[in-house]
Formats: C-alpha cells, sequence, structure tokens
C-alpha cells in the first residue's frame, strides 16, 4: 500500500487514595524523547502540529483504537474552542519503518471535539504488535506502537500488563509510567482510575509541597477545564512514552470529575457555587472520551468487557455514574438493599459475564478496593491520616464507605454469586488509595479464614498521589508500620499493605497463576527516579487466594 505520510475550590475531605523484569519481545523500547516527535519544531512556525503525542486503547483481535490531538494553529490550544477543521491522515504498519502498510484513512479534527480524532482500526491480526502514525499538512506525529489481543478461542501462553492508577500532577512526576513505557514486554497498560485530577493548584497538596503547577490553576468545573487539563497532562514526557508505546486499558474514577463523586453529585462539588452537577459531570466525562483512547460503551460510560485468548476475560467497572450517595460511616444503611455503588444493570451484567466466561482468568478491574476492612485498636495520631486515605471519620470506625464497604449488599450479593456458580479464578484489580495491598476476598470477614475466600484482590499504589508519609511528612516505614500491622491483625484475609510507596504493578498471568510483582519509585519528586522490583503476590489456578513469590515474572 502506498503510504499516506511524508518520508480552587477548599482542600478535600479524603484523598483517593523498579527495574522492569526482562524483555520477553524483540521490539525497542520507545523512550520519552522518542515520544515526543518532531512536532512540537512546527508549532513555533504557525504551522499544524502534534503537541499530545499519540495513543491507542481498547484492543481487540482484530483492531484497535488510535488517539491524537492535532494544534492546527496556535491559538488552538486545549479548551479554546478555536481553529479551524483540519484532516488528518493515519497509518498503521507492520514495521517501524512504515514500509509494510497494512490499514490507513483520514478523519476530521474539529473544535467541537477539541481538535481530538480517534480511528477505530479493524481488519488487523490477531496477537500481533503494529506501528502507527499521523499526519497533516506535511506534518507527522511521533510513531505508537500498539499490540492486538489473541483471538477469543486462542490458546495463549500468557498476557502480561503494567497496571498503575492516581496520578496526581502537582505531586510529582510520571516516573511509573516511564519505567512502565520502556518494558517491551507488555500486552497493554490497565489504568484504574484518577488519570487526572480535578483541584485547583495548591488544593491537593499544600502549596509548599507542590512539585509542579496544574493548568489551569483554578478547579476545573467546565467542558473547556477538563479539556485543558487533560491538555496539560498530556503534555508530560513520560505519559506521552506510556501511551506512544503501550496500548491503554482505562476506567475513571473519582477524580476525573470530582472527589467522592456519586450519580447525584460529589463531595467535591458545591452546586451554588460550582453550577449544576450534572451539567459538570456531563463536561468532565465528554472531555475524557475526547482525550482517552478509550471506547464509549453502555450508556456512554466506561464497563465494558476485553478478551485476551481463552486465558482472560478482562471485566472493566464505573461505579461512579450509578452509585447512591455515600452513607454516613457507622451508620446501617451501608447494608440498605437499596443502595448500590454499581446500578442494577451494570451488577447483571457483571454477574452475567462471570457466570457466562469460558476463560481460565475472570479479571475485574475496579476503581475502588472490595475486600473489606475493619480496624482494630490503632494509636490517635494514625486515626486521622488513614481516615482521609480510606474515607473514615476522624474517630476510625471499621467502614470505609466510599468503596465497597459503603454498600455491603452488592458485595454480599457478588460474592454470593461466585460461590454458588463455583466461579473459578477471580481477580480484582484496584487502585484509588495510594497503597499496596495483597487480599483475599472472603465471604464473610468476621469468619475468615474459616469461611471460603471467594476471589483475590491486588491493589497497586499511587503514581503520584499522596500516601500516608506524604500527609504525616515522615520518613517511610515509621508509623506506617504500626497502621499496616493493626489491618492485617483486624483483616485476616489482607496478607500485605505497602502503605509508604508509589509505583506501579506488572500483572502476569498464565493458566497455572495469576502473579503481581509491586515496583517502587525512589522518589516521586525526582524526573530521574529510578524504579525498583519490592514484592510479589500470586494467586494459583483454582484457589481464590494468595501467596507470597520470592521473585517477579521473568
Amino acid at each position: 500500500m502506498t503510504s499516506l505520510l511524508p518520508s480552587s475550590a477548599a482542600a478535600p475531605r479524603r484523598r483517593t487514595v523498579v527495574l522492569a523484569a526482562a524483555a520477553t519481545a524483540a521490539l525497542a523500547p520507545i523512550t520519552a524523547q522518542a515520544a515526543l516527535g518532531t512536532s512540537a519544531a512546527y508549532a513555533a512556525e504557525g504551522t499544524a502540529a502534534f503537541l499530545h503525542g499519540v495513543a491507542s486503547g481498547d484492543p481487540l483481535p482484530d483492531g484497535v483504537l488510535l488517539w491524537t490531538r492535532v494544534t492546527p494553529t496556535p491559538e488552538a490550544v486545549p479548551g479554546s474552542g478555536l481553529g479551524p477543521d483540519t484532516d488528518v491522515t493515519w497509518e498503521v504498519a507492520e514495521d517501524r519503518g512504515f514500509a509494510r502498510i497494512v490499514a490507513s484513512g483520514t478523519t476530521t479534527a474539529t473544535a467541537a471535539a477539541d481538535h481530538t480524532v480517534k480511528a477505530d482500526v479493524r481488519g488487523l491480526r490477531p496477537e500481533t504488535s503494529y506501528f502507527f502514525r499521523f499526519a497533516t499538512g506535511g506534518v507527522t506525529s511521533a510513531t505508537g506502537r500498539t499490540r492486538t489481543t489473541a483471538a477469543h478461542d486462542a490458546t495463549t501462553p500468557g498476557v502480561r500488563f503494567g497496571v498503575v492508577s492516581c496520578a496526581n500532577w502537582e505531586s510529582g512526576y510520571f516516573s511509573a509510567y516511564r519505567h512502565l513505557a520502556a518494558r517491551t514486554d507488555l500486552d497493554a497498560v490497565l489504568h484504574l482510575g484518577d488519570y487526572i485530577y480535578e483541584y485547583g493548584s495548591g488544593g491537593y497538596p499544600e502549596p509548599k509541597y507542590v512539585v509542579r503547577q496544574h493548568e489551569p490553576k483554578h478547579e476545573i468545573v467546565s467542558l473547556a477545564d477538563y479539556r485543558t487539563r487533560h491538555g496539560k497532562y498530556k503534555t508530560d514526557p513520560d505519559l506521552q512514552a506510556l501511551h506512544a508505546a503501550h496500548p491503554l486499558v482505562a476506567i475513571w474514577d473519582d477524580h476525573e470529575i470530582a472527589n467522592d463523586a456519586w450519580s447525584g453529585g460529589a463531595e467535591n462539588h458545591t452546586p451554588g457555587t460550582e453550577g449544576d452537577w450534572a451539567a459538570r459531570a456531563a463536561a468532565a466525562k465528554q472531555a475524557y472520551f475526547e482525550w482517552m483512547p478509550v471506547r464509549t460503551s453502555t450508556a456512554g460510560t466506561v464497563y465494558r468487557r476485553l478478551r485476551f485468548g481463552s486465558l482472560a476475560d478482562l471485566h472493566l467497572l464505573d461505579l461512579r455514574s450509578f452509585r447512591s450517595q455515600q452513607a454516613k460511616t457507622g451508620s446501617g444503611s451501608v447494608d440498605d438493599p437499596e443502595r448500590t455503588i454499581t446500578g442494577r444493570a451494570q451488577l447483571d451484567w457483571l454477574k452475567s459475564g462471570l457466570a457466562s466466561s469460558t476463560a481460565a482468568w475472570k479479571l475485574v478491574g475496579t476503581s475502588v478496593m472490595i475486600s473489606p476492612v475493619a480496624f482494630g485498636s490503632l494509636p490517635a495520631h494514625l486515626l486521622g491520616p488513614l481516615a482521609e486515605l480510606l474515607g473514615l471519620p476522624q474517630g476510625g470506625l471499621a467502614v470505609n464507605v466510599d468503596q465497597w464497604d459503603g454498600y455491603t449488599d452488592d458485595r454480599r450479593e457478588l460474592l454470593a454469586h461466585l460461590t454458588q456458580k463455583n466461579i473459578r479464578n477471580t481477580v480484582f484489580l484496584t487502585g484509588d488509595i495510594h497503597m499496596a495491598w495483597a487480599n483475599d476476598v472472603p465471604v464473610t470477614a468476621a469468619t475468615y479464614p474459616l469461611s471460603k475466600s471467594a476471589a483475590t484482590e491486588f491493589v497497586v499504589t499511587s503514581v503520584t498521589s499522596d500516601n500516608i508519609d506524604d500527609l504525616l511528612h515522615v520518613a517511610p516505614h515509621t508509623v506506617s508500620l504500626a497502621a499496616a500491622t493493626a489491618i492485617k491483625a483486624a483483616n485476616r484475609h489482607v496478607k500485605w499493605v505497602d502503605m509508604d510507596s508509589h509505583g506501579f504493578g506488572v500483572l502476569d498471568v498464565t493458566a497455572e497463576r495469576s502473579q503481581m510483582d509491586y515496583y517502587v519509585l525512589s522518589d516521586r519528586t525526582r524526573q530521574d527516579a529510578t524504579a525498583t522490583w519490592a514484592r510479589s503476590y500470586r494467586t494459583l489456578n483454582g484457589t481464590q487466594k494468595v501467596e507470597r513469590v520470592n521473585t517477579p515474572v521473568r
């Protein structure tokens, strides 16, 4: 085929809180510098430019969704509503030099979509790596790499994901993304929410701890605001490198909209001064779908399902669009069957998908933790920061009402479904709370381990967002030791919790086991932060329990 391209709001009450394993693929890693490409030079000359990188997402056996954003004129910045309609061509090739082009087309970038463009490419081969790029007006974007999934009924030896969540721009640099971008052994990267944060500059963290400043500086509430914030994030070279290196599979949590969001409002939304909630949520979601390589799913949300051969089904949840308002902590209303975190339609969809799945593993991407957490006796000085991270009141009562602990009937119904239908190998993959966890998911926590474990859960820590050490401004492995000890003593299904680190996970799935390797960053405030393997846990086929592993996957 002939090439088309030339050679302010108040601080929130609650913060939703590595050396890589040896590569197994023969593809060269895409560095942050390479991901930036040469387009920036054109912007200064007043011609079109690709200033926000390229991305791909939601891979299928025969296709993938491609994304970019073109800046057609200097004034057409994100959120401006300015700039002319611009034709953009795209190409997909088997080789980085684009000598073997397999798909191409043209689309139009318009101000109505903030000059973002998507191409939902089909007709590709299963389980194959491809390269892609965009062009307009003689300007070529950076080159991205993507990968299709195995055919739905194909036997594949394994699938490997990078796993991340909670990347607050003002809290530090996105070194975790850089280290994942450098890996050549990943099939995709799973982002479990809080890709952006909505706060105004200095709202979180406090001004004296801000590493780099948000744009816009005020809290984002309008469509233009959300577009501007997304655009700022996608100028980060490490984030661009991640998107250029691997397809992304993403769900939102609350900060893509507002802290502790629910179907009718949010903790961090004041109708009298910040407008109508429905309008704000719609604006946030519109900007998200414009700026993310994500297919719009049921009812304009992000819950959907992807399959990776006969090995794994990945069920992705939206736990903000349909949930009831958070209950008061400690109140009996957390058990009210009329209250929901999923909504009836989504819970039925999940249950049906889990029961009918023929995959060896049923992975569930959930933005908030499903494992129950109760507290024993904690020192008074730890109750405050743990309350802030886990959504507890300062009195330290035992229910986390923003997570599944606040919607126990949905959890009871789902776990009963897993046990009654004898559904094996369900693994919940979770972000949100800025800590790393490895948990069994008990049917009845109070009697565990005498009661069954219905599933397992791996929680990854934040990319940059504050953990307990950051909130208290203390050294790692000091006060966190007492808190972790108390949590595990009161919750025997919790096998490990790391409250001190920032980083990412790598989930490796084979027929025999699913293993999460946890990597930690040396310093979130440094652009050159290193990453080191910290721990690994796995769940063996058929066991529904986690166990520690002494080495990461190779």
